[in-house]
């Protein structure tokens, strides 16, 4: 017969943080990859419905992504929700969900586990996200 372990406290909390944790990353990929799906199909059927044809033909070359998600969010600011945009935005959010995670990633290792070396890993994966989506 096992017996069973112990923990102290703090290693209880630290067990629960880390359970937490998972739980959090999941539901971000979950929330993230549902609602980018969500997005292109209402996008794809909208102009599937309004003009018969289920392809997109546009180009966003010259903008980074961050202008690119900022030139749509504005557009919808201003009412002009249309098919295109709705795919965009789907796919915004499909690339923005991995990043999402390694901001919750770094943070959880810099404020609950206070562990610098993987905050230090994760902060610098998280900069080369960042410098990858600002390249054109």
């Amino acid at each position: 017969m096992e017996t069973p372990e112990i923990l102290t406290p703090q290693e209880r909390a630290v067990h629960t943080a880390e359970f937490n944790m998972e739980i959090a990353i999941g539901y971000i990929l979950q929330i993230g990859v549902l609602l980018s799906v969500l997005l292109i199909a209402l996008g794809v059927a909208w102009r599937w419905l309004s003009t018969g044809i289920l392809g997109m033909d546009y180009s966003i070359s010259g903008m980074n992504f961050f202008e690119f998600v900022l030139n749509d969010i504005r557009l919808m600011l201003q009412g002009a929700l249309r098919p295109r945009l709705l795919v965009n935005l789907g796919m915004a959010t499909l690339m923005l969900t991995p990043y999402v995670r390694v901001l919750a990633s770094m943070l959880f290792f810099a404020f609950v586990e206070r562990n610098r070396k993987y905050t230090l890993f994760t902060a610098f994966v998280f900069i080369v996200l960042t410098y990858s989506l600002f390249l054109r």
